[in-house]
């Protein structure tokens, strides 16, 4: 029999590891607003007490909660957006909608949960009430009114 269809071992094999990738670029730290933190601290709890859990997911939860780093909303005297800020914005025209910018674990499937490395986010930090940024993206150009920043806990 040739060697290539003999087992080197005959210990048993290691089961393969999931490496789990953040979604940060490198060197960016793993900013998350208290509320996210709790958020995910209450799944990582629910899936821990379930035998049937993701592990993959435990894994991804714990490693979040690890190198997070907790960032209590802070209210800038000018009004400004921040870092967990809730933002009512209008694009170019249209009807106000009302966003938070968090950190990247924290947004989700939510659609009012902006992470703060995306683009949008990019464009309405440092902006106040009143100021009108643009969001260029590859098909177009929005322009962006902020209508209201809040820095307090994120409403319910």
């Amino acid at each position: 029999m040739s060697k290539a269809f003999t087992r080197e071992s005959d210990l048993p094999e290691e089961p393969a590891t999931t490496r789990l990738r953040s979604p940060l670029p490198p060197g960016a730290k793993n900013y998350m607003t208290p509320d996210g933190a709790a958020r995910l601290q209450a799944e990582l709890v629910a899936l821990q007490a379930d035998p049937s859990a993701d592990a993959v997911r435990v894994r991804a939860l714990e490693e979040s909660l690890r190198t997070a780093e907790i960032v209590e909303p802070q209210a800038d005297p000018s009004g400004a957006v921040r870092f967990g800020s809730t933002v009512r914005i209008r694009r170019d025209g249209g009807s106000p909608e009302t966003l938070r910018i968090v950190g990247v674990d924290e947004v989700g499937t939510r659609s009012d949960r902006v992470s703060w490395l995306s683009p949008l986010a990019r464009v309405l930090i440092d902006a106040s009430p009143g100021d009108v940024v643009e969001l260029r993206l590859p098909s177009s150009t929005q322009e962006i009114e902020i209508l209201e920043v809040d820095a307090g806990p994120e409403p319910s």
